[in-house]
């Protein structure tokens, strides 16, 4: 396990497991795997994380209070409770409208045709 990540069979709330920074943004790994991540963020209000194009679909998961998801030039009002797919190759930014905590999820594997 990486030190990085979360304690394996122990409970925890995903919004307790970062608290906000002035002034920045934080993360902290829950689970990485070759075939995927999950990650807790943690964003001041006026932040903003420009992310890369990545080739891989990106679940995002508002826990604690609100951001504005921008995806190939459509922007998005999320709350907590809301969350947003972001697909695979598609430039996307987020920008923290107050301060916010979510879950990233970016599965890497299963892109064959499913039927």
């Amino acid at each position: 396990m990486d030190d990085d990540e979360v304690q394996r069979s122990k409970m925890f709330r995903a919004e307790d497991v970062l608290q906000y920074i002035p002034n920045a943004i934080q993360s902290k790994t829950i689970i990485k795997k070759t075939t995927g991540s999950v990650t807790a963020l943690s964003f001041d209000a006026g932040e903003v994380l420009n992310a890369k194009v990545l080739p891989f679909d990106t679940l995002l998961q508002i826990i604690d209070g609100e951001a504005e998801v921008i995806i190939a030039g459509s922007a998005y009002a999320l709350r907590m409770g809301e969350s947003i797919v972001i697909p695979a190759h598609t430039h996307n930014s987020i920008r923290a409208m107050v301060r916010f905590k979510m879950l990233s999820t970016i599965i890497k594997g299963g892109y064959e045709e499913v039927t």
